[in-house]
């Protein structure tokens, strides 16, 4: 089994969205393999279908609803933010998002972070804080949306919301863990081999060999 790995450096959030759509489609349809994105992106809020109106209110950041489960989320520069469009093996999303939180905590602690989960909060945390966000979508099997890693975040714009229905100050990055800035290509490289590692697969780059 094999993923392809698309690094996208930095994009807005529609751009990607769209070829998100487009990928999960190709792929149901048999004429693309599974995929992962890697992205950081312009500042944008985003809503999941969980949002309630008292989590989100109008502001001058740009805001999509979109098909993910969760509540009202953040992305920006700074954080990674990954979209494994992937068709299940075995129909379990509970268990696929388990696997991601998995690759976040591995990642996490390649930098001496600890890192676990919160029962009943998808997401990875440290020490009683979210550092890392997930939601997915999944259509006919095949998965979309994912996560998000806070890395070097301006962790200021989560104020704009309530983050996946708590307090702004729930919040965390990597940087305020580490109290150093942390370099993104390493984090990539670290989500990279987690990925292949957890979900058992290699990751290709097109038109560059593959990578484990």
């Amino acid at each position: 089994m094999t993923v392809v790995l698309l690094d996208l450096g930095r994009r807005p959030y529609e751009q990607v969205w769209e070829l998100q759509k487009s990928l999960v489609e190709a792929r149901n349809l048999g004429t693309a393999q599974d995929t992962l994105i890697l992205v950081e992106h312009d500042h944008v809020i985003t809503l999941g279908r969980k949002t309630s109106a008292g989590n989100f209110r109008p502001q001058s950041v740009p805001v999509f609803q979109v098909e993910r489960g969760g509540d009202a989320t953040y992305h920006g520069p700074g954080q990674l933010v990954g979209y494994p469009i992937v068709k299940m093996e075995v129909p379990d999303v509970r268990r696929f998002v388990r696997s991601l939180e998995e690759v976040l905590i591995l990642t996490c602690r390649s930098f001496s972070i600890t890192a676990e989960r919160n029962e009943g909060h998808p997401g990875v945390w440290v020490g009683g804080k979210k550092v890392a966000s997930i939601g997915v979508a999944v259509t006919n099997w095949v998965t979309y949306h994912g996560f998000a890693l806070n890395i070097n975040t301006d962790m200021s714009y989560f104020q704009l919301i309530r983050p996946c229905g708590m307090d702004p100050e729930t919040m965390t990055s990597m940087r305020m863990v580490l109290g150093a800035s942390v370099e993104m290509d390493r984090v990539k490289q670290e989500v990279e081999r987690n990925f292949a590692t957890v979900f058992q697969t290699e990751l290709v780059r097109p038109d560059a060999p593959a990578i484990r």
